[in-house]
């Protein structure tokens, strides 16, 4: 699948990339104090702000991994989003009123005022931690699919999309980072409906949406709700509604990437309205990028597959002592192709539902071939020691955009995923230099100058870059890259939202308690995360952050009781 782009893909791609580096360097160039350089000069309106907060989140991760979601598991996913408008709620009328009027630079800031400076330091270090290796994958995911994909060497690829951020994140802040990420997010919409309108003018004449819809259906790719109580089902309404609000409660209102974003904004009702804006378009954009890939998996029932989207999968088992069982599975999937054509042309002719279990079952059977293929990737890999994804998703939609999209919008499509990977890293750099020299360097060195504030955080700003692009060079592929990202954020988020909900709600707990609380929920969290990784419990990740709040809220709330009760013994 490696292809050399043409002239116009380059031109398209390099154009777009620098324009967007060069205006938002020049737009945002020459800021003089700290005010402006973290918070923008608070001159961010609601659209800037819900767009900059969209940015943060769509991330090339969610572009690439997304639809290779849809095509294998449906439009269940969108169902993870569920819980965000009810988090957005929640933060316009509790977190923004309460971070303004307190006039913080970071979410931290409050904690120190409501528990003490370790619990303020404590927190801060979390989400640095978390958020750290977090910017490494987002500049990794992409750099590993399209080093694959077009023969591009990977570590290169990491530093040239870890050094456009640094150059325009380290030279305007958070204004240059709201101002770029408008830009991102049109290119961003605009591909994407490129493709999904491509991909259905690619599907055989006869074949309508309506029809590509009957057939994915039929696939059982079209199965939105789960309303089951069954943990082994990870995606369902009830782990969306629960696990997902508390995980988009942490997010977006502790998680300084996301804060920082609309604590630049005029005013409360310009941050509130911006919260409200991303909250009515994030589920039915994702909702969207899951239909484009559910679109890809009906053209590849109109056009053969191959049996792993990985090339370099597919060469190295080409390569080993198992290359004629693997290419035994190609052929057995051309017969199943061939079978299944006949089926779906019966079913779209005739329109007879009961035809639409045969093509369920000719998936069925394909799946079963590609699992096959995977597992003789994985001994092969084994064999000769080397790390090989097998598991294919990450790589299904950048398939079909190498292979089927015509010259120049190539270039678009790759433009959007490097414009996604770059807006979603400048705001985690620029939250993390934010969170170093507010939370750390001023609060433990003293105050500083106006210019020497600034100077420091664009040091600071431009190390984690370094440190982003160190993480991304040795990071290895998880099953799923969005997986990854949203696995990390729950062994953290749950225990540091209980912490903010402690402070807001629970006026009898004090610092010590929390402080404890935090520390132990933290490493019961982590051992809870493992044991359900080597399947002693049955715990799905997006629970994490349900648990992690519950456990130290539960725990704070005791200690404080405990300790009051022998204050009045000894009294």
């Amino acid at each position: 699948m490696t292809q050399t782009l043409g002239w116009v893909d380059w031109t398209v791609l390099s154009v777009t990339l620098i324009a967007i580096v060069t205006y938002g360097t020049y737009q945002t160039r020459g800021s003089k104090n700290v005010q402006d350089y973290l918070k923008g000069g608070n001159t961010s309106k609601w659209w800037t702000i819900g767009l900059s907060v969209m940015a943060t989140q769509a991330s090339a991760i969610t572009f690439l991994s997304t639809p290779g979601q849809a095509f294998n598991d449906g439009m269940g996913f969108v169902q993870f989003y569920f819980g965000l408008p009810i988090a957005m709620v929640v933060i316009c009328l509790v977190f923004i009123p309460l971070y303004h009027r307190l006039k913080v630079y970071t979410a931290y800031e409050f904690l120190e005022n409501r528990f003490d400076l370790k619990t303020r330091t404590l927190a801060a270090i979390l989400f640095l931690i978390q958020r750290g290796l977090a910017a490494g994958i987002t500049i990794f995911a992409p750099a590993i699919i399209l080093s694959v994909v077009l023969g591009w060497d990977l570590l290169t690829l990491n530093i040239i999309i870890g050094l456009l951020v640094i150059i325009y994140t380290v030279s305007g802040g958070t204004r240059a980072v709201n101002v770029t990420q408008k830009h991102q997010m049109v290119v961003i919409f605009i591909g994407m409906l490129v493709a999904f309108f491509l991909i259905v003018d690619k599907l055989p004449q006869d074949i309508t949406f309506t029809k590509a819809l009957e057939i994915a259906g039929a696939s059982g790719k079209m199965e939105v709700l789960d309303f089951s109580f069954n943990l082994n089902n990870r995606y369902t309404f009830w782990s969306g509604i629960i696990g997902g609000t508390f995980l988009m409660l942490s997010y977006f209102g502790t998680d300084q990437s996301q804060v920082q974003r609309y604590l630049s904004g005029k005013s409360v009702k310009e941050m509130q309205l911006g919260l409200i804006f991303n909250g009515l378009l994030k589920v039915p954009m994702q909702f969207f990028i899951l239909l484009v890939g559910v679109m890809v998996f009906v053209f590849y029932q109109f056009n053969e597959a191959p049996v792993n989207f990985n090339p370099t999968a597919t060469e190295l088992v080409l390569n080993s002592e198992y290359a004629e069982d693997f290419k035994t599975l190609q052929k057995e999937q051309t017969t199943i192709f061939n079978d299944k054509q006949k089926i779906i042309q019966s079913f779209i002719d005739s329109e007879n539902k009961e035809a639409s279990k045969y093509i369920a079952i000719a998936n069925e059977a394909n799946d079963e071939l590609r699992q096959e293929a995977r597992d003789l990737i994985d001994k092969a890999s084994e064999n000769q020691d080397v790390k090989i994804e097998s598991n294919d998703k990450d790589y299904v939609f950048i398939h079909f955009i190498i292979n089927n999209l015509p010259r120049g919008l190539i270039g678009l499509l790759l433009a959007v995923i490097l414009s996604a990977a770059m807006s979603s890293t400048a705001s985690e750099l620029n939250a993390l230099g934010s969170t170093t020299i507010i939370d750390l360097y001023i609060r433990n060195v003293g105050d500083k100058t106006e210019e020497e504030k600034v100077k420091a955080s664009r040091w600071f700003t431009f190390i984690w870059g370094i440190v982003a692009i160190g993480v991304a060079s040795v990071a290895n592929l998880a099953e799923n890259l969005i997986q990854l990202v949203n696995i990390i954020g729950s062994i953290f988020y749950g225990n540091v939202l209980g912490i903010f909900l402690l402070a807001f709600f629970f006026k009898f707990v004090k610092g010590n308690a929390v402080f404890i609380s935090a520390l132990i929920t933290q490493v019961v969290v982590i051992g809870l995360f493992l044991l359900n990784e080597y399947e002693y419990i049955n715990l799905p990740f997006l629970w994490l952050n349900f648990v992690g709040c519950v456990i130290v809220i539960t725990i704070a709330c005791t200690l404080q009781l405990i300790s009051r009760n022998k204050k009045e013994i000894t009294i």
